[in-house]
C-alpha cells in the first residue's frame, strides 16, 4: 500500500469511529505513525484529505453496487445483498460524520449530493424499473420519486437532531426505513420472495 493510500484509509478508520471534526491531522499522523510533514506533501489541509477520504469511500459503494447487480438472480436478491453489504457500512460509521461533512466540509459533502443525484437514484430506477418487468415490483409506484425518497431516507436516518444517538441505534434506523421500504414496493410474488430470502439471511 502507497503512503498516499494508507494516509486515505487510516484517515477513513478515525472519522468513522469518532467524526471528522474531533480528528486532527495530529490525531490522524500518530495513528499511523508518520509525521504530519509527510501527509502535507499528499493533501494541503484537512479539507482536502476529507474530500479525498469521502471520494474514495463512494467510487468503493459504486464497485460494490454494481459487483452486487451483476451477481444477483434478481431484483430481489439485489436488494437482500444490498442491504447485508449496507450492513457492513452503517455499522462501522457514527452518525456524526454525515453531520460534520455536511457543517464543516462542504466540498465533500458536494461529492457525497452528486454521488447521490448521479449514481445512487439512477442505480435505484433501473432496479425498480427491471423489478416491474420480473413482477416482483408493484407497476402502479412512480419510479423517479420512490428512488429519490429511498436514496432521501438514507440521510434522514443520520440526521441526529430527528434520531439522537443516545436513543437510537443508526443501523436499527436505517433496517426500520429499508424493511418498510422493501416491502412497500413489492408485488405479492415479490413480498413471497424477499420473505424467503430474508428467512435464509436470518438463519
Amino acid at each position: 500500500m502507497s503512503q498516499l493510500e494508507r494516509i486515505i484509509h487510516g484517515s477513513e478508520d478515525l472519522f468513522l469511529r469518532a467524526g471528522i471534526k474531533s480528528i486532527t491531522m495530529d490525531d490522524i499522523a500518530r495513528h499511523l505513525g508518520m509525521s504530519k510533514k509527510t501527509i502535507y506533501q499528499f493533501f494541503k489541509d484537512k479539507n482536502d484529505l476529507v474530500t479525498a477520504v469521502v471520494r474514495r469511500k463512494l467510487k468503493e459503494d459504486e464497485d460494490q453496487m454494481a459487483d452486487i447487480i451483476s451477481k444477483s438472480e434478481n431484483v430481489i436478491e439485489e436488494m437482500i445483498n444490498m442491504m447485508k453489504c449496507s450492513e457492513d457500512i452503517f455499522s462501522r460509521i457514527n452518525p456524526i460524520v454525515v453531520h460534520d461533512m455536511q457543517r464543516y466540509h462542504p466540498e465533500a459533502w458536494a461529492e457525497f449530493q452528486k454521488f447521490k443525484a448521479e449514481i445512487l437514484i439512477s442505480t435505484l430506477e433501473e432496479l425498480l424499473t427491471k423489478g416491474m418487468k420480473q413482477g416482483y415490483i408493484r407497476k402502479d409506484i412512480d419510479v423517479k420519486i420512490i428512488a429519490r425518497m429511498r436514496v432521501n431516507q438514507v440521510e434522514l436516518g443520520f440526521n441526529t437532531e430527528i434520531f439522537p444517538v443516545s436513543e437510537f441505534n443508526t443501523w436499527k434506523v436505517q433496517v426500520q426505513f429499508l424493511d418498510h421500504f422493501n416491502y412497500g414496493i413489492c408485488t405479492l410474488k415479490g413480498y413471497k420472495l424477499l420473505n424467503q430470502y430474508k428467512n435464509i439471511h436470518e438463519d
